[in-house]
C-alpha cells in the first residue's frame, strides 16, 4: 500500500515538473483587467498552443447573416452553452472570452466581427504552456458546430 502511495506522489511531482517546464509567461492585462489580445490580426504567434480562423490553421471563420449586433447575440447565445466560458470584454465588434478547463488551465478566445465579410474571425490560445494538445482546435470546432446550430433556429 505504501509503495502505491509513493508512486502516486512521484507521478504527481513529475507531472507538476513537466507542466511547469511548459509554462509560458502570464498574459498582460489591459486597462479593463482583461487579458490583452495584443494581436488585432488574430494570427497565432505560437501554433503549438493556438488556433485561428486567419492564417493557415485550417479553421474557417464563423459566417453570420444580419447585423453585427445580431452576430454578437449569436456569440453570446452560443457561449451560454459552454459553462466553462467567461466573457471578460465585450465591445460592438470584439469579444474576449476565457475558457477554464476542469484542470484549471485558462485559454483565451478573441472574437472579431467583420461586418463587410459577414463573418466572425477568432483566435483561441492557451494562456499557460507551450502546447495545448489539440484542446483549442477541438473547442473551436465544437463552438462552430453549436454556433451553426443556433443560427439555424
Amino acid at each position: 500500500m505504501k509503495i502505491a502511495q509513493m508512486k502516486s506522489k512521484y507521478a504527481i511531482l513529475i507531472l507538476a515538473l513537466l507542466l511547469g517546464a511548459c509554462a509560458a509567461t502570464a498574459p498582460k492585462l489591459d486597462r479593463t483587467g482583461a487579458p490583452d489580445s495584443g494581436n488585432p490580426d488574430l494570427v497565432c504567434q505560437l501554433p503549438s498552443n493556438c488556433v485561428s480562423s486567419r492564417g493557415d490553421g485550417g479553421l474557417e471563420a464563423l459566417p453570420f447573416a444580419g447585423t453585427p449586433t445580431q452576430a454578437m447575440g449569436m456569440l453570446q447565445a452560443t457561449l451560454k452553452t459552454f459553462p466553462e466560458a467567461t466573457i471578460v470584454r465585450s465591445e460592438p465588434l470584439l469579444m474576449v472570452v476565457i475558457f477554464t478547463t476542469p484542470a484549471g488551465f485558462r485559454d483565451q478566445v478573441d472574437f472579431q466581427i467583420d461586418p463587410q465579410a459577414q463573418q466572425i474571425d477568432f483566435r483561441s490560445r492557451s494562456l499557460f504552456g507551450l502546447f495545448d494538445w489539440g484542446k483549442n482546435r477541438s473547442r473551436m470546432q465544437e463552438f462552430k458546430r453549436r454556433f451553426e446550430n443556433k443560427s439555424r433556429l
